[in-house]
């Protein structure tokens, strides 16, 4: 008989772990499943509490026919969108996992769930030489969408690079999960070509992820035609690439990474900061400080920003899910000790400086998420985004421009803030670097702010007039349950992520890496 991958006999002591209620060790966090076996093991009330009412939201915007979430639900939970994404489908399956591993549904249920997601999975309409799913689904019928609901405006379908990569990632969770579904998520996964998205030319030739592609023109929008999968008739890429290292788009670049569909040469390709040449690159938020280290034969400039006497690396917009999002998955701190092992805990403490002490709002976590005042909004700490213009932690929104040492003049190097926007969900990622500083800000905005109702928090609110967004966004539920399962038992969905293949393609990357970074 053939011998079974090292990897996958991992997977699979896990899977069955999971479903069978034991808890074991393989080799760090122990694979627990609440509902067919003993009391999940005791943890923090207060976390356990949080993840519940987040739940009840997930499963409120769950279409109980296709397994499909709605992106958005109302603050009493009674309103579902009417869209849903390969993100929104993605979080709500790792977030199924997280509720029965710490016993808030029972193994029953969420295999039930889980299963009829995989199924409404398999048929729909995707990009056949790909594998990938398109950006805008109906919930309930699981069509692709053509027009958009309400407005009946036009939908030219596109497939997200970043959108598929969070799906992706949460089906190898579903597959280490639950071994009764390992070949349904597997069959998915494995359809699923990243290299559609790469190009192998870009940045000399060390390779970047475009943003997507259509596969029709999409009206008058820029688009660069070709086919870097191969097979299959022409697409209409995006003219931009995901070109900045902290962005949560580096998802993408694991997974192709860890399936040989994108050559290892792309982590280390793109920024870190703009280069600081003359003034060529003087639109950035401020001049960088750095040095050029060579990795696999890529020059890459190891740039940092200054801020708050820190070092640290920017993302594009300044905002908590572009940096630690993908932190949820990747043991990125852990293996990278000399960059994300150092840059995570300083992006935190730099949310937290800007909330309390330099805008003084009273809280902290800003990140993408609904406006209280209508609509969406991107929110970050815009001295940590490379963008001049990037995202404001306030409505309306400050502009900080210090300027650009010999380029350029500041026109608000220190401005007045106005009223504060913080994100809940935001905090929540920082849990593994300030566990009580999360939960004592969470509880101001629970209480102080009254920013909590039947789904757990909602979305985003105001510090200063106290206007909240009272609704629920599933991506960013999503992400709250997915910090409170790894915080709670013992970050158990980087153990269902990462097996031994992928962290033999993906971990010497991060550990070789060393950014410029301090605290």
């Amino acid at each position: 008989m053939p011998t079974m991958p090292t990897h996958r006999i991992r997977r699979r002591i896990l899977a069955v772990a999971a479903v069978a209620g034991l808890s074991i060790a393989v080799p760090v966090a122990p694979a627990f499943a609440g509902g067919h076996g003993p009391t999940p093991p005791p943890g923090d009330a207060e976390l356990r509490e949080y993840a519940r009412d987040t739940w009840a939201s997930m499963a409120a915007m769950a279409d109980e026919r296709t397994g499909l979430v709605a992106d958005h639900i109302d603050g009493a939970l009674t309103a579902p969108s009417e869209y849903t994404s390969p993100t929104n489908i993605g979080g709500y399956l790792w977030s199924a996992v997280v509720a029965r591993d710490l016993g808030i549904i029972d193994g029953k249920e969420a295999f039930h769930r889980l299963k009829t997601t995989l199924k409404t999975l398999e048929k729909l309409e995707r990009h056949e030489p790909s594998g990938m799913f398109y950006n805008w689904y109906s919930p309930t019928t699981g069509e692709k969408l053509t027009a958009w609901p309400g407005s009946g405006d036009v939908v030219h379908p596109f497939l997200s690079t970043v959108d598929n990569g969070w799906l992706a990632a949460a089906l190898r969770v579903v597959a280490s999960a639950d071994h009764r579904l390992e070949q349904r998520a597997d069959r998915l996964y494995e359809t699923m070509d990243f290299g559609w998205f790469h190009d192998t030319a870009a940045r000399d030739g060390a390779g970047l992820n475009r943003g997507g592609f259509w596969v029709d023109q999409p009206g008058d929008t820029c688009t660069v035609p070709g086919n870097y999968g191969g097979e299959g008739p022409d697409v209409f890429y995006t003219c931009h690439w995901y070109d900045t290292t902290v962005s949560e788009a580096r998802i993408a670049t694991y997974l192709g990474i860890a399936n040989g569909q994108i050559p290892a040469t792309a982590y280390f390709a793109t920024y870190r900061t703009m280069p600081e040449q003359g003034c060529d690159y003087a639109w950035q938020e401020q001049k960088p400080e750095g040095v050029t280290r060579e990795y696999l034969g890529v020059p890459t400039y190891e740039g940092t920003y200054e801020y708050a006497g820190m070092r640290i690396v920017p993302a594009w917009g300044g905002s908590m899910f572009e940096a630690l999002m993908p932190d949820l998955f990747v043991p990125e701190a852990q293996w990278g000790e000399r960059s994300w092992g150092v840059n995570h805990p300083a992006t935190v403490e730099a949310q937290k400086h800007h909330g309390l002490d330099e805008a003084g709002y009273g809280y902290w976590g800003f990140s993408p998420a609904s406006n209280p005042f209508g609509g969406y909004r991107e929110y970050g700490v815009e001295q940590l985004g490379i963008s001049s213009n990037g995202y404001a932690s306030d409505e309306p929104a400050t502009d900080v421009d210090a300027g650009y040492e010999g380029c350029r003049e500041g026109t608000n190097p220190t401005p007045n803030f106005g009223d504060g926007v913080v994100t809940p969900h935001a905090a929540f990622l920082a849990l593994p670097y300030d566990r009580e500083g999360v939960l004592e800000n969470l509880r101001g905005i629970r209480h102080d702010l009254g920013a909590y109702g039947p789904g757990g928090f909602f979305d985003a609110v105001a510090t200063g007039s106290g206007t909240i967004a009272d609704r629920y966004l599933s991506l960013d539920q999503s992400m709250i349950m997915a910090a409170i399962g790894n915080a709670e038992l013992g970050d158990r969905l980087k153990e269902y992520f990462v097996d031994d293949d992928f962290e033999a393609a993906v971990r010497p990357l991060v550990e070789m890496q060393e950014f410029t970074a301090r605290r």
